[in-house]
């Protein structure tokens, strides 16, 4: 009796493999390149951006804006044609808003954002890296250069900010074509 029973078993195991049949395949390609660029902000590859001290009356309203900051990503070495930077989504990364949360905690400034622009000053989405931008690389092989000019500055959200201190950060990757 335990022998029919073990045999209905694997047949009946057998014969539902074929009912779960796949409707298709997912195909994932990709490619790993040698880092093709040294970039350069404030220090290495990391920048470090000051904004000016403002007046909560520069951030009184939702959407108000103030203290816009240039900073650049300056790309030497290189070997590609051209490089974008890509903002990593990230626990600081507002996904409603694509802007950069501010930190939390005692003597933060509340209802306050930062909000990064590209070079022709249109907000960049991090949550969708919308707006982010890609520089053509000049010279020649392997010395190739390219300069990424960005900007920073506080924007209000949720009504009019406190007082206090703002401090944010992204990750970001170049993608080198």
């Amino acid at each position: 009796m335990k022998k029919i029973v073990s045999v209905l078993v694997i047949g009946l195991g057998i014969y539902s493999a074929g009912a779960l049949a796949a409707d298709g395949t997912i195909t994932i390609n990709g490619k790993i390149t040698a880092n093709t660029c040294t970039i350069t902000g404030t220090s290495g590859s990391n920048v470090t951006v000051t904004l000016p001290t403002v007046s909560t009356s520069a951030l009184a309203t939702a959407g108000q804006v103030a203290g816009v900051t240039p900073f650049a990503l300056n790309l030497s070495n290189c070997n590609g044609t051209s490089a974008q930077t890509h903002f990593e989504l990230g626990a600081t990364v507002d996904q409603s808003t694509g802007n950069l949360f501010n930190s939390s905690g005692t003597g933060m400034a509340t209802n306050v954002e930062v909000q990064l622009l590209n070079n022709t000053f249109q907000p960049i989405n991090l949550a969708t890296n919308a707006n982010s931008q890609t520089v053509t690389l000049s010279g020649s092989s392997p010395n190739k250069t390219g300069t990424m000019n960005y900007y920073a500055q506080y924007i209000a959200t949720g009504g009019a900010s406190t007082a206090g201190t703002v401090n944010t950060s992204v990750q970001y990757s170049m993608i080198y074509n």
